[in-house]
Parts: C-alpha cells; structure tokens; sequence
C-alpha cells in the first residue's frame, strides 16, 4: 500500500521543527522504522512529515562529568559500536546489538525508538534499569523525565505536544557493576516476546544496588521494584526473580499468553540476574 499524501519538512535547527510542530499536524521522522510502515499501512496519515537529519548535535554521542549523553539520532548500530558507550555504559550498547537485524540497526535511531513506545522495543527495559533520563525540547523549553515514569502505555509517552526527544542521559556505569540484558526474540521480527535488563552491585557478601527492567510482558515497560528490593535484601536470585511482574498486566496475542509471558520474565530474569552478578567484580 502507498502512504497518503503528505508534506515533507526537512528542518535545519530545532527552532524551525518547533515551528512546523505548532498546528499538530505533522509528525516527527528520526530513523523512518516505526512510522514509514505504519504510513505505508495507512495506520498513520499525518499531513506532514519533519525529518531531524539535517539538525546538527543530535547524533553525537558523549561523556562528560559521569553522565553518558546520547544523541536522539544516534543509530542503534552508533551505539552498539560507540567505544563511549562500551567503556561507560555497556548495558545500552548490549541492548542495542539485539535490535532486529543490520538493516533496522543501520537506520533506527534511539530517540525514535523510544517516542514510539513499542510495548516490545528492547532499549526501554535497558533504559530503565540504567535510571536513563529522556531530555525533551519544545519551543517552550527543556525538561527531561525518569525513564521508568516516561513509558505510560503502549505507544504513549510523557512527550507532551511540541516536543521533540532531543537526547538521552544516563549515569556512567561503575566499573564494579554488573549487568545483563536477556530476551526471548520473535523469531521473525526480532522483538522481545519478553526482555529483561539487571544492573546489580556487589558490597562484601551482598547486593547493595539492583535495577531491573521488564519489557515485552505488558502494554509498557516498568521497573520491577519488589524484585529490586528482595535483592538487595539477601532474598536471592530466585526469590527475586519468582516475583517479577507481580501486579502488574500482561499482554496476550498469538505469540505467548499473559500468563506465559508473565513466566518468561521470571525465568529471564533469574538468567540475567546471574550472568550480571557474575560480571559484577
């Protein structure tokens, strides 16, 4: 199917994609993944299409003062290769090499991965145990939000109208922490039926920081806080992992019931949570 008519905006600063912005017709282009086919489906119609490529700063990638910044259009391949972000934050860049095939990783970027809110997009479970911070711009200003209170539903998200994801912002990974990110793949769209992301540290004979991000198993992601908690508590893997989606829904369709996912995060997670306790030095 073609796509509906439409106008295409190519915007040289962010001030002018504010501007294109105001009526709310237009949407926001960044990789083309999500809303290309979604256009082409004709599930989306916008009456015009503003394409980030030509502003300048929003690919780069950097570290400075402990905090990792990511530019929105950094490709998942630029973050999965990033010598920034396998010396500061590996977590991100084990995410991001599990996204869909070369192609996708070539031409996704994160900043629209994360303002499409798949319910089963790998980076925000990773996002999430990493205390990630999304910074928003509007014409307005400039905020950013928690990552674990950005994802609100499927496919919506803290970004009010106007703004545009313009980067995200993580805190330096210690080099004591360890960390895993495990999924089970659709085995033709790559997505995680389920995904799990741990981030733990090790004091003596215990945990005294444990992260855990579920994606895949509801209508969002969400930080699995109780597991977290049982962790750091001396409970053990097991207890921790047996209690991961407790409370929280569950998605069913043809590939796993509610139920069923709602296991696979348990038993993922107790995976990740080992492998992260064996990296944690």
């Amino acid at each position: 199917m073609i796509a509906n008519p439409f106008t295409y905006h190519s915007p040289a600063t962010l001030e002018e994609a504010f501007t294109m912005l105001e009526d709310g017709s237009g949407k926001i282009l960044a990789g083309g993944m999500s809303l290309i086919p979604l256009m082409k489906l004709r599930l989306a119609s916008p009456d015009s299409v503003i394409d980030l490529r030509r502003i300048p700063g929003l690919k780069a990638i950097s570290e400075s003062d402990g905090v990792v910044r990511v530019g929105a259009m950094a490709t998942h391949h630029e973050i999965e290769t990033s010598p920034v972000i396998r010396g500061k934050c590996p977590l991100l860049g084990e995410a991001a090499s599990e996204i869909g095939d070369i192609q996708v990783r070539n031409m996704g970027t994160i900043g629209g991965s994360v303002a499409h809110a798949d319910p089963a997009a790998d980076y925000p479970a990773a996002l999430i145990a990493l205390e990630a911070r999304i910074r928003l711009r509007s014409a307005q200003g400039e905020r950013t939000v928690e990552a674990s209170e950005f994802f609100l539903d499927a496919f919506t998200t803290a970004i009010e109208p106007g703004e545009i994801v313009v980067a995200v912002e993580i805190a330096a990974e210690e080099s004591s922490e360890g960390y895993k990110y495990e999924k089970v793949p659709h085995p033709a769209s790559g997505f995680p039926v389920v995904g799990v992301a741990v981030r733990v540290k090790k004091s003596g004979t215990g945990i005294s920081m444990a992260r855990i991000g579920v994606t895949g198993m509801g209508p969002h992601a969400f930080r699995a806080r109780n597991a977290e908690a049982l962790l750091q508590e001396a409970a053990g893997t097991a207890a921790a992992a047996a209690v991961v989606g407790e409370g929280e829904e569950t998605n069913s369709d043809l590939y796993a019931s509610g139920e069923y996912r709602r296991h696979l995060a348990r038993v993922y997670a107790a995976r990740a949570i080992a492998a992260a306790l064996t990296r944690a030095s």
